[in-house]
């Protein structure tokens, strides 16, 4: 099935050059289909870059997506026109009274900062907190995952000597999960990051249940609330070149920055292996923990509300 996108969002042209299925709003609602509805929290700076990684994975999947993107209220992008976040966003006061079969919230480049003084943590908060009773499943990438855990579990972050940069390789600790089908016992993520949480603040959380880490990257992934919440600290959305354009930026601007490991072939080129992998996450996630496990669809929840 097709991914139902507001018309005109750049991602849909980026995608069909790509021969990627995915359809406006308006020519889905032509079909008899209730799609399922995630919304994404996108915190990047680059949102279209953000919103068209974003798309090409969750396209892969059979179910048909509809999807709405959330802002921050009173935070003005500085790397993407006012028309576009006008057009394609939504602020949390206009949809806290809505219901969602899934939930992305993705990284901000804020991770150095302490949680507290972040801007918009208190406005973060209330939207973790809606979350448990308005959305089945969140998925929360990178910073994003920190803050989760931080406010939910009280595991904190620690920053890095140097930036965890490149792609690096990862093993599973239960198999048998859902969101694992299809994995292989090895496989590969991007990672860009200067703070890491820790196994052993994992561990000692009872409600949290760590599935996935690294020899070199440490900790991947987390589970809690039976998928109800997932926290992951790699990037599996990112498209082959953008290690290379965080790289490059970082060059230009004097920036402390090491060559991304595990990442360019000897041709000099990214040597993509990750991406077999972001597409089966992402499918899984969809299909074991947003589709199947959504208790009531949004016209069932409405109907009860109206009782």
């Amino acid at each position: 099935m097709p991914l139902n996108l507001q018309k005109n969002l750049p991602a849909i042209e980026i995608l069909k050059k790509e021969h990627i299925f995915v359809m406006d709003s308006l020519r889905a609602s032509e079909q008899d289909i209730r799609p399922l509805h995630v919304v994404v929290l996108n915190l990047m700076p680059l949102k279209i870059t953000t919103e068209t990684d974003l798309v090409r994975l969750l396209s892969n999947s059979p179910l048909q997506v509809e999807l709405d993107f959330m802002k921050i209220k009173g935070h003005q992008s500085k790397n993407t026109p006012i028309e576009h976040m006008q057009a394609f966003y939504k602020d949390f006061d206009s949809i806290c009274n809505d219901y969602y079969d899934g939930m992305i919230v993705t990284g901000a480049p804020v991770e150095q900062m302490e949680f507290e003084d972040v801007t918009y943590w208190d406005e973060l908060k209330g939207i973790f907190e809606w979350s448990r009773t308005h959305v089945t499943s969140t998925l929360y990438i990178c910073w994003a995952a920190q803050a989760g855990l931080y406010h939910f579990y009280g595991v904190p972050k620690y920053d890095l000597d140097a930036k965890k940069f490149g792609i690096f390789k990862h093993t599973v600790n239960d198999p048998y999960l859902p969101i694992f089908r299809g994995f292989d016992d090895e496989f590969y993520v991007p990672h860009s990051r200067h703070t890491e949480i820790r196994r052993e603040d994992i561990l000692k959380a009872p409600e949290l249940k760590l599935l996935s880490e690294s020899e070199t990257a440490g900790v991947y992934m987390v589970m809690a609330r039976g998928g109800r919440e997932f926290f992951i600290t790699g990037h599996s959305e990112y498209a082959p070149n953008t290690l290379h354009d965080e790289y490059t930026r970082d060059l230009q601007k004097g920036l402390p920055i090491c060559v991304p490991e595990n990442y360019y072939a000897d041709s000099g080129r990214p040597l993509v292996r990750w991406r077999g992998h972001a597409n089966l996450l992402y499918t899984n996630w969809l299909n074991y923990y947003v589709y199947q496990e959504t208790p009531f669809r949004i016209e069932d929840i409405k109907y009860l509300g109206d009782l």
